[in-house]
């Protein structure tokens, strides 16, 4: 059985048990698990996300984003597990969303290296990180014990892929117009 005690420190802005970083206060809870390095991920991010940052925006729901590390094998440098702890040094400094989305846009492919720390804290520095405590934070990794714990919490929950997207709970296909119309279903009691 895999430990799911919580790692020794974690970021800003996480969820009571943990293992994902919340954006917003809405009634409604919506789940994103993401891997950084999964290409169905970054189509999800670049076509949902300007919707969810809307819902969150309008206060209806409290999105929970949950940075895995299922793709680790697929780079050479374990990049899922690297650029989710660099989302956690993003969260600290209330960036998190802004920068999932860079990582997204900036994806590299899978089979190689992924970004290197010097590029993760670069894209942090294009948000307006450009201080030294953030690329510190990237460099000096204090969360690469974070992705595992997510990545375990959200397996014993019968997550199997990414992105897998919940509403309230309940699984929904990881399209903007599912996603809407179960927020409305969950706020409505249906």
């Amino acid at each position: 059985m895999t430990d799911l005690s919580a790692p020794s420190r974690l970021p800003a802005g996480v969820t009571e048990e943990g293992d994902g970083i919340v954006i917003g206060h809405g009634p409604v809870r919506v789940d994103a698990f993401i891997d950084f390095l999964c290409p169905f991920c970054r189509r999800f991010e670049l076509s949902s996300g300007p919707t969810l940052a809307s819902l969150v925006t309008d206060g209806r729901v409290n999105l929970v984003y949950h940075p895995m590390d299922f793709l680790d094998e697929a780079s050479t440098t374990s990049y899922s597990t690297r650029a989710a702890a660099a989302s956690g040094c993003a969260s600290d400094r209330g960036r998190f969303a802004e920068f999932a989305h860079a990582l997204f846009v900036n994806q590299p492919p899978e089979g190689g290296p992924g970004l290197s720390n010097a590029e993760l804290a670069g894209l942090g520095r294009d948000l307006g990180l450009a201080d030294d405590a953030f690329a510190a934070c990237v460099s000096d990794a204090p969360y690469l014990d974070w992705p595992p714990y997510v990545t375990a919490r959200a397996t014993a929950l019968g997550v199997e892929a990414t992105p897998t997207v919940l509403v309230a709970g309940k699984v929904v296909r990881p399209e903007e117009r599912s996603i809407v119309a179960a927020v409305q279903d969950a706020a409505s009691g249906r």
